[in-house]
C-alpha cells in the first residue's frame, strides 16, 4: 500500500477547498452583479443586510444570506454588523471599466459547467463544438470577459506600441478587424479614431448582429459588420488588420494569416493579440495558466476542432507556436510589441 504523506494530502485537500469555495461562488457573484447588489452596496455602504435589501429591492433572508457567503470568501467588507465594498472589493466586482473587473470571468466559468455535457462527448468522438454551438451566452461572457482589458489599453497602450499606427489612424486609415465578437474592440479604436474607417468580421452571425446593436447604440458611422471567416473574408487594401483573442480559435490560422497578408496594403501592420502564455508546459503552471488551459478545454479547442483543418493552437500556444503560424502566412517581421498579465501583442508587417 502506498503509504500516504499526510502534509502533502492536507495541502492539497486544502487548496481543493479554497477551489470548491471560488467554484459555488460563481452564482452568487452572478446574482450580485445582476441584481446591482455590488453596485448598491458601494454607493451605500457600510450598510446592514436589511438596508441593502431595501435599496436594491431584495427579500432581507437572501441577502443576509449572500452577504455572509461574500464577507466569508472576501468579496464584501463586514465589520460590527455593517457590511461595504472596500475600494479594492469595489474595483474588482462593482466598477465596470476596472482593468481587472472580474465578472465577465465568472459569466465564462458559469458556461463552461453548462457546456460540459457536450465537451464530454466530443472527448469521445474527437469531434469539436461549433462556437454557435457553445452552451449559453458564451459569446456575451467572453466579450465582457475581454472588455476590461480592451477598455484600459487597446487605445492607450496597445496601438501606439504598434510603429507608426495611430498616426495612420489619426489621419485616416482603414482597418478590419477579423474576428470581432461582439465588436467591443473595433467600436472602442472606431471611438478613438474618427477620420478612420472600421469593419468587424466574424464568422458568427449572432455576434454580427450583436456589434451592429452595439455600434448604432454609440451612434458611430465610421464602421460596419459583416459576417466572414478568417480565410477568406472580403475586403482588400488595409493599412491595419487587428485579431484580438481569436487566432487560436481559428480551425485554421494559417490559412487565415495567409489571407490576412493579402489583404493588408504593402506596409500595412497586423496586430495580433492572444492570450499571455509561455512555451513550455512549465512556463504555464501558475494562476494565468491554469485559467487558460481550463477556458481552452472547454471553448477554444473545441471551437478549433469543428471548423475546416481543426489545428487546434489552444488558448496557451505561446509565442514560438504563434510566430510560427503568422510567419506560414508571408509575414517576415514578429515581434511582441506590448504585453499585460493577461494578454500579449504581436506586431506582424
Amino acid at each position: 500500500m502506498t503509504e500516504i504523506n499526510e502534509t502533502t494530502l492536507n495541502e492539497l485537500v486544502g487548496r481543493v477547498l479554497g477551489d470548491l469555495g471560488g467554484a459555488v461562488s460563481v452564482p452568487l457573484v452572478r446574482i450580485g452583479d445582476a441584481l446591482g447588489l455590488y453596485r448598491t452596496l458601494k454607493e451605500i455602504g457600510p450598510v446592514k443586510a436589511d438596508e441593502l435589501a431595501d435599496a436594491s429591492g431584495c427579500a432581507p433572508r437572501y441577502v443576509r444570506e449572500w452577504l455572509a457567503a461574500q464577507a466569508a470568501s472576501g468579496y464584501v467588507h463586514h465589520e460590527r454588523g455593517l457590511f461595504s465594498l472596500t475600494p479594492e472589493q469595489a474595483f474588482v466586482f462593482a466598477e465596470p471599466d476596472s482593468p481587472v473587473n472580474l465578472i465577465g470571468a465568472f459569466d465564462t466559468a458559469a458556461a463552461m459547467v453548462e457546456n460540459q455535457p457536450k465537451v464530454q462527448s466530443a472527448f469521445k468522438t474527437g469531434r469539436g463544438v461549433a462556437w454557435g454551438d457553445q452552451a449559453g451566452c458564451m459569446f456575451c461572457a467572453v466579450a465582457r470577459l475581454f472588455r476590461p482589458g480592451y477598455v484600459n489599453a487597446l487605445v492607450q497602450d496597445w496601438l501606439p506600441a504598434l510603429d507608426g499606427v495611430t498616426d495612420r489612424l489619426k489621419m485616416g486609415a482603414k482597418v478590419a478587424d477579423v474576428g470581432c465578437g461582439h465588436g467591443l474592440s473595433t467600436i472602442l479604436m472606431a471611438q478613438a479614431f474618427p477620420n478612420s474607417r472600421f469593419v468587424g468580421y466574424d464568422f458568427h452571425p449572432g455576434s454580427i448582429a450583436a456589434a451592429t446593436a452595439h455600434a448604432q447604440a454609440h451612434g458611430l458611422t465610421n464602421l460596419h459588420f459583416e459576417v466572414g471567416r478568417a480565410q477568406d473574408f472580403d475586403g482588400r487594401d488595409f493599412d491595419l488588420i487587428t485579431c484580438f483573442d481569436c487566432l487560436h480559435d481559428m480551425g485554421d490560422p494559417k490559412a487565415a494569416a495567409a489571407h490576412i497578408r493579402k489583404a493588408l496594403k504593402e506596409g500595412g501592420v497586423w496586430m495580433v493579440v492572444e492570450p499571455m502564455a509561455g512555451d513550455t508546459l512549465e512556463e504555464n503552471i501558475n494562476p494565468v495558466g491554469r485559467l487558460y488551459y481550463s477556458a481552452s478545454t472547454m471553448i477554444c479547442v473545441p471551437t478549433s476542432l469543428a471548423q475546416e483543418t481543426g489545428l487546434a493552437l489552444g488558448a496557451q500556444a505561446g509565442e514560438r507556436r504563434l510566430t510560427e503560424v503568422i510567419r506560414s502566412g508571408g509575414f517576415t517581421h514578429i515581434r511582441r510589441a506590448a504585453q499585460t498579465p493577461l494578454n500579449m501583442v504581436l506586431e506582424a508587417t
